[in-house]
């Protein structure tokens, strides 16, 4: 992640909630780990398609508290070697404790620090893997940052970003225009809005950065209710503040009282024909 000092002084209502000490939207650890369990199968199989092999010297750029570290460990195995950084001091902090408790196949260093600004040497990984993470920055910091990727892999190396698609976002019952009205308005100004929705062009940000061979795609994620206790723990209070965040900018369609007040009877979290949906895109170039 980026620095506190790099990150600009907001111009929309950018104070979006779930913030770690960083200040940065949506990275605060329980809405994290809550995303993370409601979307595991599909983070997974994402994973899986970014082309770390066995043996490979791998960075995980903005680790948050760990999650993928497990499943980076297993896809190098004992020959290989995991690092990862994030900005956070208490993402840093839990995430080495909980690696030193996993027992992990290969050995992994976690230190604290910036994607813009990474302290390692050039042609030090075989691959990068970046998670969610390229939506909090502006677009001189996702240049700085994809150039430091490009840097720190040696040539042959993968550049793997998983990002989520601010263009997918849906729930139902409710007006199938509501995310985009939502993301339409709050886009119109620099920040995290127009950075969410900047996800399905990461390959000409790649391309323009230097790396080649470059492939993407965006997968949905779609949830249908019943919901289980994992997804209905992300997407209630994840929705609310959307609809918050509506509201202040002067959106006045009634499904977002519905999506404010989870226990709402009208509620996708309590509909029979419940259903939320989010895309998440993987972009993967070589250096």
């Amino acid at each position: 992640m980026l620095t506190r000092e790099d990150h600009p002084s907001p111009t929309e209502p950018s104070t979006w909630g779930f913030t770690a000490s960083t200040g940065l939207p949506f990275t605060h650890q329980t809405i994290v780990d809550a995303h993370f369990r409601a979307c595991i199968e599909p983070y997974r199989n994402l994973l899986n398609q970014a082309g770390i092999r066995p043996g490979m010297r791998v960075l995980d750029a903005g680790c948050c508290g760990g999650d993928f570290l497990p499943w980076l460990a297993e896809l190098t195995g004992p020959h290989g070697r995991v690092s990862a950084i994030d900005l956070a001091e208490e993402h840093v902090t839990r995430a080495t404790e909980r690696v030193r408790s996993w027992h992990l196949p290969c050995p992994v260093d976690i230190r604290q620090g910036s994607i813009t600004q990474l302290p390692y040497p050039d042609d030090s990984f075989d691959a990068v893997w970046c998670s969610n993470t390229v939506e909090l920055l502006t677009d001189d910091e996702l240049r700085a940052a994809l150039r430091e990727m490009r840097r720190i892999t040696r040539p042959g190396g993968l550049v793997a970003i998983k990002d989520v698609d601010g263009y997918s976002f849906a729930a139902r019952p409710g007006d199938p225009y509501l995310f985009t009205d939502l993301f339409r308005t709050a886009g119109a100004t620099p920040g995290y809005a127009q950075q969410v929705l900047r996800t399905r062009d990461l390959y000409q940000w790649m391309r323009e950065t230097g790396l080649h061979s470059i492939r993407q795609h965006t997968t949905l994620i779609e949830h249908f209710a019943p919901f289980t206790t994992d997804v209905r723990s992300y997407y209630a209070p994840a929705f609310a503040e959307l609809a918050a965040q509506a509201k202040k900018l002067g959106l006045t369609s009634p499904d977002w009282d519905t999506l404010l007040d989870p226990a709402h009877p009208n509620s996708p979290f309590n509909h029979p024909d419940g259903y939320v949906c989010e895309g998440n895109t993987l972009a993967v170039g070589t250096a």
